[in-house]
């Protein structure tokens, strides 16, 4: 099938590489073309892998429509504050039965199909999220990636809810096998991972990560009083999921630390240590743990757990310290159901509203 990817982080990267060795048609964009360095002149994208290091051809181009022209799935590995420029861009170009896939969203499905409809697309479309980045990736340069991990398990949501066969089966075909349905899109954004690995890690290693010019969160920084925290955190996460009605698997964080069947199986964490990838200098002010898993994802937890009235006293205090770390209020400011104008309506108006579709 013909697949477009959007965006030059990572996953983007991880995104083209994978869709093109499984035989897709895949067409790779970014606002700028010279945004692709030397991948803009031909030269191919260099894969590195278990399998060993591969040239993968690509076709970038930063004419939007032209990416998006046939392709039944459009994956968008962007940052979750990009979404809605991102609607602002597409809105013009979508036709009926095309699925945009955002890994994760942080209910960025709900977001950016708002923000379409108000930019006048009628398109029937799909936007599904799920919990993680299917790869544990890092770019090595402006044209190679590392792929440390795949993920196995996909828990997938899908706005509008009564499309989401059809967007579960375009999608299952980028990600074989991987993919498992969990509901409507706010399931699939209550999966998000990273709101509860990354703000634990950054906030009680901020000394370590300030002091050292590298400091591994993911190895010297976790130690048993953040996993504690980790553990405490996502207790309440899961609450918040078994009040609104969503039930297991809830995919629990403890089941990536002790080597269970998580999202990228059994051995990712060690994986991911050993891959040296992720011993890197943190920007509190830059950094998508701050400004993505904290700012978007922690604060949509607060606000969905505060609407569901489930207690999340970790959640909101995690928030409230890396408000003062980053200097501003993240909960007033943050991606919450009051800001995106749900606040005021009830769990059954939100659901059947996801449900149906915008």
């Amino acid at each position: 099938m013909r697949v477009a990817v959007l965006g030059g982080g990572n996953g983007s990267f991880a995104a083209v590489a994978d869709a093109t060795v499984a035989g897709h048609d895949v067409r790779w964009w970014r606002r700028e073309l010279a945004a692709f360095g030397s991948l803009a002149t031909g030269k191919p994208l260099t894969l590195i892998d278990s399998d060993g290091i591969r040239e993968i051809p690509i076709s970038p181009t930063d004419d939007l429509a032209a990416a998006i022209e046939g392709a039944e799935l459009i994956i968008a590995p962007t940052p979750a504050f990009a979404h809605e420029a991102l609607a602002d861009a597409l809105a013009a170009h979508l036709v009926d039965g095309q699925v945009i896939y955002l890994s994760p969203g942080s209910f960025g499905s709900f977001l950016m199909m708002k923000r379409l409809r108000e930019q006048g697309c009628v398109a029937d479309i799909s936007i599904a999220e799920t919990g993680t980045l299917p790869w544990l990736c890092r770019k090595q340069g402006d044209d190679t990636v590392r792929i440390t991990t795949r993920a196995t398990r996909l828990p997938t949501g899908v706005l509008p809810e009564r499309l989401a066969d059809h967007a579960l089966r375009v999608i299952g075909q980028a990600f074989p096998g991987a993919i498992e349905p969990c509901g409507d899109a706010l399931s699939g954004a209550l999966m998000n991972a990273g709101p509860i690995i990354h703000p634990p890690l950054i906030l009680m290693n901020a000394g370590p990560i300030e002091h050292f010019d590298h400091w591994d969160i993911h190895n010297e920084g976790t130690q048993p009083a953040v996993r504690a925290v980790h553990t405490a955190l996502d207790a309440e996460r899961m609450a918040v999921r078994e009040a609104l009605g969503y039930g297991a698997p809830h995919f629990p964080l403890a089941d990536y630390y002790e080597g269970g069947d998580w999202m990228y199986g059994t051995k990712a964490r060690n994986n991911l240590v050993d891959s040296g990838d992720w011993s890197e200098k943190l920007n509190f002010q830059q950094h998508r743990y701050m400004t993505e898993d904290t700012a978007v994802g922690l604060a949509f937890l607060v606000s969905v757990g505060e609407w569901a009235g489930v207690p999340v006293p970790v959640a909101a205090g995690l928030l409230s310290i890396a408000g003062a770390v980053h200097g501003r209020d993240l909960r007033a400011t943050g991606r919450t159901l009051e800001n995106l104008g749900l606040a005021d309506q009830s769990v059954t108006e939100v659901q059947t509203m996801l449900r149906a579709g915008i």
